[in-house]
């Protein structure tokens, strides 16, 4: 019995991996142009949720200023909540509007439901939602009013980091989210799939919004990415516009962060995976059940920890198994040896296709497999919290365009 709930629980996580690994295969398709040039008309309200940033949000608003886009056609926003620094005194004095959201706020979800609301009788077309610790690409507004009147009314641009370089942490970071715009948002854009939104330099027409916006979790990127599958709207994924972040060099804010993250995702799966899968089944909507096991992928990552644990006990007590897993993990160190060249050639590879120097990123390549395997803890304990408080990540990384852009 023990040996047949193995094999079980082998072939759902065996079946899972190779979902994600034949649809990551997508991104290497040649396919024609999905977004035409258009002159400039698209009206964008930017909004930056900022709390404690006086610092960074300078920076940030010095980049949009510096936007290839006519400044008649978008106003800056700084979403100010909570703050007790200079935050909103640096924001105005480098030309952003104020908006002070003067409610209790739990996470960033409610700081834009705030804005949004604040914004509705508006006659801006789009959303532009910035970190406060971000840079913007000069071509970002350009190319984001090219994919707006191409016909997409959601769009998610690259996510780069302006801090690489920090440390092994923030390389971990970059790498991982240029896996992420790599083999998970381009392949969706490849095969007219719905990509992920990811928290930072999206667009969103303001006509979604006004539908209705009412985040649940602490994760509102990945409910308005559901948001918009289970609306019929698909999100796109723009390479070209490109937000840099800062990433944490501090393991005790990357727990943080990632927790969030972790937790916000579980609720989410939670909340939304049986209309998720009732709705990509009763209507073929490859989307929606892309993006349950998207959501799925805490569960799974304790799945592959337990079968990992229960393969370790089969060898102590002699249990004979025959499958690829058990197999491979005969090898012993063969096996992780293997695991790690493979893992460190895929990170060389996005590390080269997007302009970055391998050799100056070397810490991060050669430990991102600490990064993941880090990941194991923080959903053991988010599964095991009912609730998780947002805290706040400093940010204290000054820079300019030029300095970041690769």
């Amino acid at each position: 019995m023990i040996q047949f709930v193995y094999y079980v629980l082998f072939i759902i996580t065996l079946l899972y991996g190779l979902y994600f690994l034949l649809t990551s295969i997508t991104s290497f398709k040649k396919v024609k142009p999905k977004i035409t040039e258009y002159n400039a008309s698209t009206k964008f309200a930017i909004l930056i949720a900022a709390r404690n940033e006086e610092k960074v949000i300078g920076d940030l608003i010095k980049s949009l200023k510096k936007q290839n886009y006519p400044q008649s056609l978008y106003d800056i926003y700084a979403l100010v909540n909570n703050c007790q620094d200079n935050t909103k005194e640096v924001a105005k004095k480098a030309g952003a509007k104020i908006i002070d959201v003067d409610i209790p706020v739990k996470s960033k979800g409610d700081v834009l439901k705030y804005t949004f609301n604040k914004l509705s009788k508006s006659d801006y077309d789009a959303y532009l939602v910035f970190d406060a610790d971000n840079i913007v690409h000069p071509d970002f507004l350009k190319i984001m009013n090219d994919t707006f009147l191409s016909g997409y009314k959601v769009a998610q641009g690259r996510k780069d980091s302006k801090n690489l370089q920090d440390n092994w942490l923030s390389a971990s970071y970059s790498i991982f989210y240029y896996i992420q715009n790599f083999f998970f948002n381009k392949s969706r854009m490849n095969i007219d799939a719905a990509s992920a939104i990811n928290g930072t330099g999206f667009m969103v027409a303001k006509s979604v919004i006004d539908e209705g916006f009412e985040p649940k979790t602490i994760t509102e990127d990945i409910e308005l990415s559901i948001m918009c599958v289970l609306r019929n709207i698909n999100v796109a994924y723009v390479d070209d516009a490109i937000t840099y972040d800062e990433q944490p060099t501090k393991f005790k804010d990357s727990w943080h962060q990632r927790s969030r993250w972790s937790k916000g995702i579980i609720d989410c799966n939670r909340i939304y995976r049986k209309e998720l899968i009732a709705k990509g089944i009763k209507e073929h909507n490859f989307s929606c059940i892309d993006k349950f096991l998207f959501t799925a992928a805490p569960h799974f990552q304790i799945l592959s920890l337990i079968l990992t644990i229960m393969l370790f006990l089969f060898r102590i007590f002699g249990i004979e198994l025959s499958d690829i897993f058990s197999y491979l993990y005969s090898l012993g160190f063969l096996f992780f040896l293997i695991t790690y060249v493979a893992s460190v050639i895929v990170n060389i590879y996005v590390i080269t296709y997007y302009n970055r120097d391998p050799y100056e990123s070397m810490h991060g390549i050669l430990l991102f497999f600490i990064f993941i395997l880090s990941w194991i803890p923080i959903n053991v304990v988010c599964f095991c919290k009912k609730d998780l408080k947002w805290v706040p990540i400093e940010h204290n990384k000054k820079a300019s365009i030029n300095e970041v852009k690769s």
